[in-house]
């Protein structure tokens, strides 16, 4: 008979190694909780190095990177917890574990199918990342994190809904992941959790944000903040979530703001820098979106 757990925390690894670690020496060993670390084909073999360091984490290797959402969906496959946490590998937890006060704030009414923490940034005077979402604009399909770059001063202290949770750190439960589905897989990098997030509300769950809880994030240690990778995923992306989420008029509005507006503008900021790199990837972005390329790509990588 498998092994029940209360909590499966589930994080991706892809050549990621002193980051997974630090966040794994964070991690309490109880025998409630089960940890999976999902490596996502790393360059070198670090899933044996983990396992080592690690005894009483279950690591699983996959021989091909599956992207956000294919290795999250594989560790969804393997967990045995009633609920699960997926948390980047460059977050760490600090002080009193207190995942267990997300839990009660899930397990508090049947409406609620996912919660996140408050995020703060790990660096310098650890000011925040999130404190829940505005929700999207009508046309441009943007928003904003609440409390993004300021200093925590008890201002964003009380729960609250959020219309969308933060891929950094989300908590869900096995019973609503088999109404909402598994994370979609054709993003490879980028939109998954936004899109996932749509997917949880339209089956009538609430998401919420809960700041009894913090995580500390580094941000970006795989991708870079200003690299080709991210820009041809972001643009490529977004194109696919006003697909998959938009209809008629509007997707079509949306459509033509994204591939003349963003594009124009992000192409000549980056002429101007000199970024070339950056402009071929918005390019080729938009093109593979229009020619119905999803999920892993290899041409910037």
């Amino acid at each position: 008979m498998q092994n029940e757990y209360n909590l499966s925390i589930i994080t991706i690894n892809y050549n990621g190694l002193k980051d997974t670690c630090a966040l794994l020496e964070t991690i309490p060993t109880r025998q409630d909780i089960e940890t999976i670390v999902v490596d996502n084909a790393s360059y070198e073999d670090e899933a044996s190095i983990i396992e080592g360091r690690f005894p009483h984490v279950r690591v699983i290797r996959s021989n091909k990177n599956l992207g956000f959402a294919g290795g999250n969906n594989l560790g969804i496959e393997a967990a045995h917890g009633k609920y699960l946490f997926f948390i980047n590998n460059d977050t760490v937890f600090e002080g009193e574990w207190k995942v267990d006060q997300l839990i009660s704030r899930i397990a508090s009414t049947p409406n609620i199918g996912m919660v996140c923490p408050k995020i703060r940034f790990a660096w310098g005077t650890k000011p925040i990342q999130f404190a829940g979402y505005t929700p999207l604009s009508r046309f441009t399909i943007r928003n904003r994190s609440i409390g993004y770059g300021e200093t925590g001063q008890g201002q964003y202290d009380t729960a609250h809904r959020t219309p969308y949770a933060h891929g950094a750190a989300m908590l869900t439960t096995r019973e609503a992941i088999a109404k909402v589905g598994l994370m979609p897989e054709c993003y490879f990098l980028y939109y998954e959790e936004l899109d996932w997030s749509m997917m949880f509300t339209r089956a009538g769950y609430e998401i919420w944000y809960d700041p009894s809880c913090t995580i500390y994030h580094k941000e970006s240690q795989t991708t870079g903040q200003n690299s080709p990778l991210r820009t041809y995923y972001i643009t490529r992306n977004r194109l696919i979530f006003a697909k998959r989420n938009l209809s008629g008029v509007h997707r079509l509005i949306t459509y033509l703001y994204l591939t003349t507006v963003v594009m124009t503008r992000d192409l000549i900021l980056n002429a101007s820098h000199g970024r070339i790199d950056i402009m071929k990837a918005t390019l080729h972005g938009a093109i593979d979106f229009f020619n119905k390329q999803q999920g892993h790509t290899s041409k910037i990588l």
